[in-house]
């Protein structure tokens, strides 16, 4: 039997200069995507009316692309113009993820594992997508499985290689009845969770696991991290150990998809949705109406 590939929500892509609604075929058997791999994208977020840091994201993707070893054709810019363009063909009432991806179609000249940048392609991807996690929070184990180094993978890219990883790490986790985990690096020290950048809260002390290039600290984390400090929080970047998040006061994850969202239960301690979790949601929120470009 076929697998239903029409997409799950409203979805609206825009690649060699025309809109294109659905799911259109854009990668065949022999493209350099399909079998070796070479994807990079983005995630930004429209709702209320406005895109906080668009045009970051739309900067950052061309960035994963040059790690890549692939082109980017398309200037931030001009990604931010057409994610604005594509915003308008929604009905307004449903959150946006915008997804700005590049891939290669071909392997370069000599070696078919590594990808020629002359045949980097371009797409972006909007779809209907509901802002995340409810204010019940979320749930932590701790996952058996690593984020690895600089020297392993492309961990200063946004890269769809690396997401299979954070996949069995999410899959593992609730197979095991949590809805996320904790994920450590190399040296055992937490880097982040299966799919968000994560801060712990001490003696009203913030503290999230110092960026080293063992995953990828985000433009919300960096967000969350500068408003709290301008609010008068005291925002630590250090090496943490589990010890560190079994002892917290309160833990909160930070990611573009769902912004800032509290964790309820870390292994079998329940924890309640913290103050400084819901300030942190607070601060970001009223940011990004004040300050966001305005659709």
């Amino acid at each position: 039997m076929a697998v239903e590939t029409s997409p799950r929500s409203t979805t609206w892509t825009y690649v060699d200069g025309e809109w294109l609604s659905g799911n259109p075929p854009l990668i065949g058997p022999t493209s350099h995507a399909m079998w070796l791999g070479s994807t990079v994208f983005d995630g930004a977020r429209w709702f209320d009316g406005i895109a906080p840091d668009l045009d970051l994201h739309c900067q950052r993707v061309n960035r994963s692309a040059l790690a890549l070893g692939l082109k980017p054709v398309v200037a931030a810019e001009d990604i931010e113009g057409l994610a604005w363009e594509g915003v308008k063909k929604f009905d307004g009432q449903t959150a946006i993820y915008i997804k700005p991806m590049y891939w290669g179609e071909h392997g370069m000249p000599g070696s078919v594992v590594a990808v020629d940048p002359d045949s980097t392609r371009f797409a972006l991807c909007l779809f209907e997508a509901p802002m995340g996690e409810g204010p019940g929070g979320q749930s932590l184990t701790v996952s058996p499985f690593r984020r690895p180094t600089i020297e392993c993978m492309p961990t200063d890219a946004k890269a769809g290689c690396l997401y299979p990883n954070n996949g069995r790490i999410l899959i593992e986790a609730r197979n095991r009845g949590f809805s996320n985990a904790l994920v450590r690096d190399m040296l055992g020290n937490i880097a982040e969770t299966g799919s968000s950048n994560v801060f712990m809260v001490k003696d009203g002390v913030v503290f999230t696991p110092a960026a080293n290039r063992t995953f990828l600290a985000g433009i919300t984390r960096t967000r969350v991290i500068g408003l709290l400090r301008d609010a008068g929080f005291d925002v630590v970047e250090t090496t943490l150990t589990l010890s560190d998040f079994e002892a917290a006061d309160e833990i909160f994850t930070s990611g573009n998809y769902s912004k800032v969202v509290p964790v309820t239960k870390l292994e079998d301690r329940d924890l309640q949705p913290g103050p400084i979790a819901a300030k942190a949601k607070d601060l970001y929120m009223d940011w990004a109406h004040s300050t966001a470009s305005d659709l």
